[in-house]
Order: structure tokens, then sequence, then C-alpha cells
């Protein structure tokens, strides 16, 4: 099996077993993290009603990450959303990393939403 199977394999049997545990709701949804080779997404999703209530990505318009490395990018990603979140009354959160590793980007975007004051 190519090795680059094995750990998207590895990554989806990880973040199954987190979201089995992890559940969003209105006063505390759920942060989950996606990352690509470009770009960084995050949103705060209610997983009883299925509804995403915010969402930031490297992609979005308000975003600037002109001669930024990915971390820094996803620190103001993560800073965006927790002013999105701010805007809406949220004030807490539940961490999903999908699965990734946390350390590099996802670390980042973690701080940057502990920065802009979602507490989790």
């Amino acid at each position: 099996m190519d090795k680059n199977i094995k750990k998207t394999l590895r990554r989806d049997r990880i973040r199954r077993r987190i979201r089995s545990t992890i559940k969003g709701t209105a006063e505390r949804p759920r942060l989950c993290v996606y990352k690509s080779n470009k770009h960084i997404y995050a949103q705060l999703v209610n997983d009883r009603l299925g509804h995403t209530l915010a969402a930031v990505s490297t992609e979005s318009d308000n975003v600037d990450i002109k001669d930024k490395t990915m971390q820094e990018a996803a620190k103001v990603v993560g800073e965006q959303l927790a002013e999105l979140a701010d805007d809406k009354g949220l004030n807490k959160a539940v961490f999903d990393r999908s699965g990734y590793k946390y350390h590099g980007v996802v670390k980042a975007l973690a701080e940057g939403a502990r920065e802009g004051g979602l507490d989790f």
C-alpha cells in the first residue's frame, strides 16, 4: 500500500475516534480544523443541528496572508475565527484537531483563537 494512503487512513481512524467523544453544541461549538498543502480552514459547528456557526480560512477575503508563513497565516485565521465567534456571542468551544498532530500549523491556529478570546 502507498505510504500516503496509509497516512490518510491512519488520520481518518484517529479523526473518527476523536469525533466519537467530541460533540459541539450551541453554547460550546466544535472548532474543527482542516489543512491542505496550501491553505488552512477552521469552522465552529453545532453538531446537534448540523449547522456551521462561523467559518474562516486562508482563502477568505478578510484574511491577509501576503508574505506570511503558513504558521503565521494559521494564527491570523484563529484570531479571525475568535472575532467572528465573539460577534455571535460565543466564547467557549471544543477543539477538534481532526486527526492532525497538535503542532505547527494546527497549534498556531489554536493559539491564535485563544489569543482572540476563544476558550477551549
